[in-house]
């Protein structure tokens, strides 16, 4: 239930809604909600000085209520760029 809303919430966003995917995964420390969107949206998904992102961990944490939920945002495009850096050798 949890990534099915943050997902929702998420597509209410940004501007590209069929990019955006939420993965589970099963941590020792609790349950991590990993999200990625276009990479055109990362700021609208983070916000200024990181208040959407905040938000969007509040509602979750409300909704998941005594389980522990991490909510991560990943940087596809860095990523992408940290790996292609490393094949240019």
């Amino acid at each position: 239930m949890l990534p099915e809303a943050l997902e929702h919430l998420i597509r209410g966003i940004v501007a590209h809604p069929d990019d955006v995917t939420v993965k589970e995964k099963d941590l020792r420390r609790g349950r991590m909600l990993e999200v990625r969107v276009n990479a055109d949206d990362v700021g609208k998904v983070i916000g200024r000085s990181g208040r959407t992102a905040t938000a969007l961990r509040t509602v979750i944490g409300a909704l998941a209520g005594d389980q522990d939920v991490r909510v991560d945002f990943v940087d596809v495009d860095r990523l992408a760029r940290r790996g292609s850096a490393g094949r240019r050798r």
